[in-house]
């Protein structure tokens, strides 16, 4: 389960670009600390430039429930923080913030993109060691391909 504060950006893109490198390989869930009410345009534009969509996704709060089912719980940003229950793994990623460098907009959320699509390749190998990413990934650029 990925999880950020508003569950509007950054965990819906990581849900998105893992679904689209994983197909029904990994199940995978997003959600937020303090949902918001819709989702981030630009994050959704990013994503559709390399294949993945989060357009259809809406935020949600995470489901007590789905928190006790789930094997590995990821937080992104400074600001997610998750009381899971015991046999739960949490890791954090400390994702790129491109504002604090005075990037803004559409070119802001492909710094992101780009950063979490690292990120889940490298989960990817680690959960599903026999997934090919190679064909739907591109190394240089450090997108998934569409």
């Amino acid at each position: 389960m990925f999880v950020c504060v508003r569950n509007g950006g950054k965990s819906q893109m990581a849900a998105g670009l893992l679904r689209k490198a994983s197909g029904d390989r990994v199940e995978v869930h997003s959600a937020g600390t303090q949902p918001g009410i819709s989702i981030n345009q630009l994050a959704a534009a990013s994503l559709a430039e390399v294949g993945a969509d989060m357009s259809g996704e809406t935020p949600k709060a995470i489901d007590a429930d789905l928190l006790r089912r789930v094997d590995l719980v990821i937080t992104l940003g400074r600001e997610a923080t998750v009381d899971a229950p015991a046999g739960v793994e949490v890791r954090a990623w400390d994702t790129d913030e491109p504002s604090a460098r005075g990037i803004d907009g559409l070119d802001r959320m492909r710094l992101i993109r780009d950063d979490i699509a690292q990120r889940v390749r490298t989960l990817l190998e680690e959960v599903a060691p026999s997934q090919v990413w190679n064909d739907r990934y591109d190394d240089s650029a450090g997108a998934p391909r569409g």
